[in-house]
């Protein structure tokens, strides 16, 4: 019996010991796991090692004058809010950013300027052209305009990442709308040319909203009709667009061979990126070829990377020429992302990918640029236009951001001379 007492006895004295070793094993681990540091990645609250932390210091740089300006100017003109409003910024009339979802269109609710002599006083003037007479499969872009107006309600002029305040840090302007010829292709190309050329000449950066692919000539030969000086230009894009005539006409498959016949725009500065999948027809590519016009295939932006992309198609536009333009095609993008458009083709840029690419192809600074192909009536919830919207900005703030805004507004040295 007393063996037996002695051997219950050990066997609760061993587990006892085993439980107690084990408790102070987790609780020795759980102290050293409080006070371990790891090196493997940086602090998230160190300024100088994460994005994040430098850009929200970045914020208290930025003034806001431009911004108290215009709530004073909102309660001198849209009435003193009512007694029981506690925010005395708000007034009783929408007039300026806010809310969102009130007030007149404009892009981004820029003023708008109805005497076109006056643009010269902003640094960029946005010019929409509603055509699409054009298109030689789904039609609609004559609504581009004003889809990305609408939704250019959505956002702020302060870009957190990039540190800036287009508001504070530049002038913008909308001019409204082209006024194009339905149904008569040159008559339109002349109305567009005549409306870049008389703003560029001005001294402001123009913004076009289209519109189909087709305006891409007639905006070039706008910009380069108030030019003695050269441009490249960087045309991002599915589709080649570079036919002589389609349908037996300068249809939206055809801007950049009648671009590049123009003297001081010379194919071997045109850089096409994004082309590729079914929809490049044949008849595009003998022209490629003869003209040596550079050429980069989704496959190439994969292989080489887009900042690798960025700068192959920046030293090849910018060789021997005094500014670039920027051309840039909604389709381009995953058509998962942009249904609004009329030749939508999967494989394209993801839109982070499509956002990296204009952002490092405006810093160089840009001598104008377009949006083209946003089709509002295939659209849903405004995400094509939304995309467009983005792709401005972007180059807006790029330009900003690394002091380009207006670094091409000199060579326009010609005057305007109404086509």
């Amino acid at each position: 019996r007393t063996q037996i007492q002695i051997g219950i006895t050990t066997r609760i004295i061993s587990t006892t010991m085993n439980n107690f070793i084990k408790s102070s094993s987790t609780l020795l681990r759980r102290c050293a796991a409080k006070k371990q540091v790891r090196y493997h990645h940086p602090s998230p609250f160190d300024p100088q090692t994460t994005k994040g932390w430098a850009a929200a210091l970045k914020e208290a740089d930025l003034p806001t004058t431009v911004h108290d300006a215009e709530v004073k100017r909102g309660l001198e003109i849209g009435l003193p809010g009512a007694s029981s409003i506690e925010d005395k910024t708000i007034p009783t009339f929408s007039r300026g950013e806010l809310p969102h979802f009130a007030g007149i269109n404009t892009f981004m609710k820029a003023p708008y300027v109805e005497n076109i002599h006056d643009v010269g006083k902003y640094d960029a003037t946005v010019v929409g052209v509603p055509f699409d007479g054009g298109c030689t499969y789904r039609s609609g872009t004559r609504f581009g305009p004003q889809g990305i107006r609408r939704i250019s309600a959505l956002y702020t002029p302060y870009n957190y990442e990039r540190g800036i305040d287009l508001r504070e840090q530049m002038t913008l302007c909308d001019a409204g709308d082209v006024f194009t010829i339905p149904a008569n292709l040159e008559k339109s190309f002349d109305q567009i040319s005549n409306a870049i050329a008389h703003v560029a000449s001005s001294g402001t950066f123009p913004i076009i909203l289209g519109g189909d692919h087709s305006i891409g000539y007639p905006t070039v030969r706008g910009l380069a009709s108030v030019t003695s000086k050269r441009i490249g230009i960087i045309h991002v894009d599915r589709h080649a667009d570079i036919q002589e005539k389609d349908l037996d006409e300068r249809m939206h498959t055809t801007p950049y061979f009648h671009a590049t016949n123009l003297p001081n725009v010379r194919p071997e500065n045109l850089v096409q990126i994004g082309i590729g999948g079914w929809q490049v027809p044949r008849a595009a590519v003998p022209n490629m070829v003869d003209r040596q016009t550079n050429i980069f295939t989704m496959d190439d932006v994969e292989t080489l990377g887009i900042e690798k992309v960025a700068e192959m198609a920046l030293e090849r536009a910018w060789d021997g020429c005094d500014a670039v333009y920027l051309s840039y095609d909604i389709d381009s993008i995953e058509a998962a992302f942009v249904p609004g458009t009329g030749w939508p083709e999967p494989g394209g840029l993801l839109p982070r990918e499509a956002l990296k690419l204009v952002g490092l192809v405006a810093a160089e600074g840009l001598c104008g640029m377009e949006v083209v192909e946003v089709s509002p009536p295939y659209d849903h919830a405004d995400i094509t236009s939304l995309m467009a919207l983005r792709i401005v900005v972007e180059a807006l703030g790029s330009m900003v951001a690394h002091g380009t805004m207006g670094k091409a507004k000199d060579i326009f040295d010609k005057p305007f001379v109404p086509f």
